[in-house]
């Protein structure tokens, strides 16, 4: 469920109409449902209410829009970074440096010692060369870091090859059967407390039953841990799980995914740690944009549209559906096209579609755009940075400015043997 729906004929978020904001703001523009945020995150933890002692961390990359971590931490969400600028967000937005997991397979050693430095509450170690660099930092300035071992199932997660971050081949964590002895050596360093394993097989999963598969071999390599003299206090399980984005698409819900958790981790007895990022964000935004041009086709006419693959970047990454809707549909549908204004013709964002019936001036919104959207965002062909407007009941705020192509111009400088 979100708070995005039709109103007196036209598309409100919450209280407000999509089209005062097109016209108060400009398009194109994310649009974020508050309320949306706030029951996707009470509904997730619900979710997990059998599963025993659970730390939530949102996961900043699907969407680090600062005001979206003020209403998150509000809900008594962590955060779950994977640099130190995303860390940098995380604490301005009043999250606890305590409660934020760092990730990441390419720390670098400024942004392990920055993350020591505020007193951060774990760092997922993706080798064991980080975890030593780690160990030593922390040892020279007579602290103890706090850590888990990122371990790769080799499971594959049945999602798009680019999202899947679980099977052998992928770049992320050490194999599981390296594990143990990776995690022993680690643990008999200074200045880091080995807590336990993390995992993240990948995102938008469809399924539970490679979640389930991963879990069971993290639950044996914990026993075996623990048969080692080890004592393991925590489990990090990562997130990934999907949202729905055809119409008429299940996935899993937080009940499902939380009562398969509860089953599979019972007798653990270990803190698990969740890094939700999607099934947070996904519907809880949507890209505002207006109607260029209907220009006629071969064999369907294109829409073409303001938005472009610099402001919303999946469909020209990973061929992704995104629901495209009119502001004010009259009821009529046409099969079209629908592409941007830059200069590739990548920049399509559906073939051959049904959709409303749209002319030149119509406003239109992709739906499920709260994750993955405006952070992933560019400048390409000079194009202005796309703003963020927050909703919460009858007032909104922009929560980020449309930044214009003049003033990524004026950062930019000419050497001076190009103006002698």
């Amino acid at each position: 469920m979100d708070h995005f729906a039709l109103k007196d004929g036209a598309l409100h978020c919450e209280g407000v109409s999509l089209e005062t904001i097109a016209a108060e703001v400009g398009t194109p523009v994310y649009v974020y449902s508050t309320a949306t945020f706030e029951r996707h995150a009470q509904v997730f933890r619900e979710g997990l209410k059998d599963a025993g002692r659970v730390h939530l961390a949102y996961a900043i990359k699907a969407n680090p829009n600062r005001a979206v971590l003020r209403v998150l931490a509000n809900q008594g969400y962590g955060a779950d970074v994977v640099s130190g600028g995303e860390l940098a967000r995380a604490l301005s937005a009043g999250i606890p440096a305590s409660d934020i997991v760092f990730s990441g397979v390419g720390k670098t050693r400024d942004e392990l010692a920055q993350a020591l430095s505020v007193g951060l509450g774990q760092f997922n170690l993706e080798l064991e060369e980080e975890g030593q660099v780690l160990a030593a930092i922390a040892h020279a300035q007579g602290m103890t870091a706090q850590a888990t071992l990122r371990v790769n199932p080799d499971v594959d997660a049945g999602t798009h090859a680019k999202i899947s971050t679980g099977k052998a081949e992928n770049k992320f964590g050490v194999p599981i059967d390296q594990a143990p002895a990776i995690f022993g050596r680690l643990a008999a360093l200074p200045g880091i407390r080995m807590r336990g394993v993390a995992i993240h097989i990948g995102s938008q999963l469809s399924t539970l039953d490679p979640l389930e598969a991963a879990f069971t071999r993290i639950g044996r390599l914990v026993a075996n841990l623990r048969a080692a003299g080890h004592p393991i206090d925590r489990v990090d399980l990562g997130g990934g799980l999907g949202v729905p984005y055809r119409p008429g698409e299940v996935m899993p819900s937080p009940a499902e995914f939380g009562a398969m958790v509860a089953r599979v981790t019972r007798g653990w007895d270990v803190e698990l740690m969740f890094e939700p990022g999607r099934v947070i964000a996904g519907n809880a935004g949507v890209l505002l944009t207006k109607v260029i041009w209907v220009k006629p086709g071969v064999t369907n006419p294109y829409v073409i549209v303001d938005a472009a693959m610099n402001d919303l970047a999946r469909p020209a990454l990973y061929d992704a559906y995104h629901d495209f809707v009119a502001v004010r549909p009259t009821g009529e549908r046409m099969i079209a096209n629908i592409a941007g204004p830059v200069c590739e013709s990548g920049d399509t964002f559906a073939m051959g579609r049904d959709i409303d019936r749209v002319v030149s001036g119509d406003l239109a919104i992709f739906r499920t755009a709260g994750a993955y959207g405006a952070t992933m965002a560019s400048t390409y062909n000079s194009r202005a940075l796309v703003p963020e407007v927050l909703v919460s009941g009858d007032k909104y705020a922009v929560v980020a400015d449309r930044i214009a192509a003049e003033t990524i111009l004026a950062a930019e400088r000419l050497p001076d043997w190009l103006t002698a």
